[in-house]
This record gives C-alpha cells, structure tokens and sequence, in this order.
C-alpha cells in the first residue's frame, strides 16, 4: 500500500503493520519518517532495533537466517535495511520477496530505499514489499512549494511569517532541506514566538542554497529569471564550471526548437511530444514555451550556445557564465540579447 508521508502519522494511529519501505532521496524527510515508525513501534512494545547496510559482498543468507534462529522468549526486533543503491541484486531480491512471503516471528522491517522510479516499482521485490506493508514515497518540495513547507515548519515553533519573507527564507535554502531544516531551528532560538519578519530573517539566516546543473532547464522553461539567475550565480560560486549546465539547456532549446518548427508547419503539439519524448510531468511546461518562443529565436539562442562552448573550451575571451545568464534571460525577455550574441557571431 502506497502513502504519502502526510498520511503515514495517521496510518500509524491506526496501528502497525510488519513491514514498511521508507522511498526517497532526501535524508532530512526519509529520516523523519523512519522516525515516526520507530516512536510508533516503540510505544507498541518493540524493544530492540538493528540497522543493517547493504554494501557490496552483504550476505543476504546469513542475515535473513539470523531471524530465523530467535528464541520464542526474545524480545520484539526492528529490524531497519538500508539500500542506498535501490538495487539488492538477484540473492536480494528473492531474499526480500521471502521475507514478505513469511517475516520472522517478532519483527517489523523497515527498508529504505532511493526514490522509487518505475524501474524499481517493476521489480518483483518491490511489488512484495508493496503488497505486504505500507510504502512510504518521500519528494522534497518543489520550489513553488518550498514557502509553504518552511512556513508549516516555523509554525511548529509558533513563528508566522509573510509572503515575502517566506519566499526570502526558500531562497536562502532551495535544495538543501537538512541546513532549511536547522536554520530554521535557529530562528526558532533567536526569536521570540509570533511574528517573523523580513528584517529578522535577513539578520539571522545564512544562505545555504544548493543548486543542481539540472534544476535550470525547469527554471528556464518556467521563465522564473530570478531563480536561473541564483543557480547560476550558485554554480559559479561553488566552483562548478558551465559545461554541463550548458549542456543540458541546450537539449531543452532543440527540443523547443524542433517542437515550434514542427507546429509552424502544422504539425500536433501532442504528437510532437511523444516523438521528441516529452516527460508528461514536462508538458506543460514545455507547451508555454514553445507558445511564448519564435522558432527564428531558438534558432539565435542554439547559434549563441555554440558560442558559449567555445568560450568553455577557452576559444574565447567571454565568462561562460554570464554568457549562459544572458542567453536565458534574453528568451525570457527580461533583457534584450546583445546582436553578436543573437546571431552568434
């Protein structure tokens, strides 16, 4: 059974069930969730807690016959597997497909995995796990839900903030949940219960914002320009070069490009999509775009980010970065391009 982590508080109220996978690439909310379960069986009479890790050369044999030799009086066990790679291998997948099939006396396991993609969702071991606990599929907030999250998590602390301050507070801490998740315990120190504001959150947050090559492809396609600026500025700082990043708007500027050509010529914009393999949570976006951009300036924007990489390559005297910046904003019409840069001389 599939839940979102708002419901497992309720589920556990309910009462526990033998076997749960915790599913998600943030540590902040998995461990969160783990610890739920553990306060949950904790308070059922479960005394005792192992945590194993799977590595390269576990012995899934021995660990799951370990279970098997328990004494009738021994206490009930939590037994928590970690698989960082999502991946248990032939051995560990029959392994957990037996354990779900018949769990040892006493126990209650709880996996935790990686985010659950369909790869994983189709394995059989996955499938078992699902139809004889609860799996728990853990996404961080997006950035249009990061305000929200933060100020449900001052509200913990009996602190309100406003609008403004709250989207101040995401930009401080996009991407990096444990340092959000600890900044905000500090403001929760440093001030009183009430009101937060702007002021106070500029004095005392530090910014510890993390920014991925892949989140500006989204914020481009969003023409969110103040947020492509930050992941750019971000990357920079923390030493990163363009390459990628280029790389990966690039792809996005053909795929508009081959998609506004193809509408110019009468072609279905959903049809177009499926050729070019548009992720379906990507439609959307990628529809406003290709309404919003001239195919004659995809065409400038793909000749200008051949000219960013030969500025990469050291071919040319120009910053990659600012360059990269330029080229996002000139297409979200914040900025005009420079005519050298739109024609890609």
């Amino acid at each position: 059974m599939k839940l979102r982590p708002k419901q497992l508080p309720g589920a556990l109220a309910k009462g526990l069930t033998g076997i749960y996978a915790i599913c998600g690439d943030e540590p902040l909310l998995t461990d969160e969730a783990a610890a739920l379960i553990r306060d949950a069986a904790r308070k059922a009479g479960v005394a005792e807690r192992q945590s194993f890790q799977v590595e390269t050369g576990f012995n899934w044999g021995a660990w799951l016959a370990g279970f098997d030799s328990l004494s009738l009086f021994s206490a009930r066990q939590l037994i928590e597997l970690r698989l960082p790679t999502g991946k248990p291998g032939i051995e560990g997948g029959k392994t957990l497909e037996a354990w779900c099939k018949q769990p040892p006396p006493d126990t209650m396991l709880i996996v935790l995995l990686p985010r659950a993609d369909r790869a994983m969702q189709q394995t059989k071991w996955y499938g078992a796990l699902d139809k004889a606990g609860v799996a728990v599929h853990i996404a961080p907030p997006t950035p249009e839900q990061l305000p929200a999250w933060i100020g449900t998590r001052l509200g913990r602390y009996g602190l309100k903030a406003d609008r403004e301050t709250l989207a101040f507070l995401a930009s401080r801490v996009e991407g990096n949940l444990l340092a959000a998740h600890q900044e905000i315990e500090k403001l929760a120190l440093l001030q009183p219960p009430g009101g937060l504001s702007l002021e106070d959150a500029r004095n005392a947050v530090t910014d510890v914002a993390r920014y991925d090559a892949s989140d500006l492809p989204e914020a481009f396609l969003k023409a969110d320009a103040a947020r492509y600026c930050r992941i750019i500025d971000g990357l920079e700082a923390e030493g990163e070069t363009p390459i990628l990043a280029l790389w990966l708007l690039s792809q996005e500027l053909r795929t508009l490009y081959r998609l506004a050509a193809g509408v110019q010529a009468g072609g279905a914009l959903s049809a177009l999509m499926q050729e070019n393999r548009v992720w379906d949570s990507r439609q959307m976006l990628t529809a406003r775009a290709v309404k919003q951009f001239k195919v004659t300036d995809l065409g400038s924007a793909l000749r200008t980010a051949g000219r960013i990489d030969r500025a990469n390559k050291g071919l040319l005297q120009e910053s990659g970065w600012a360059m990269l910046k330029q080229l996002g904003l000139g297409l979200m019409a914040k900025t005009p391009l420079k005519d050298e840069y739109r024609y890609g001389y």
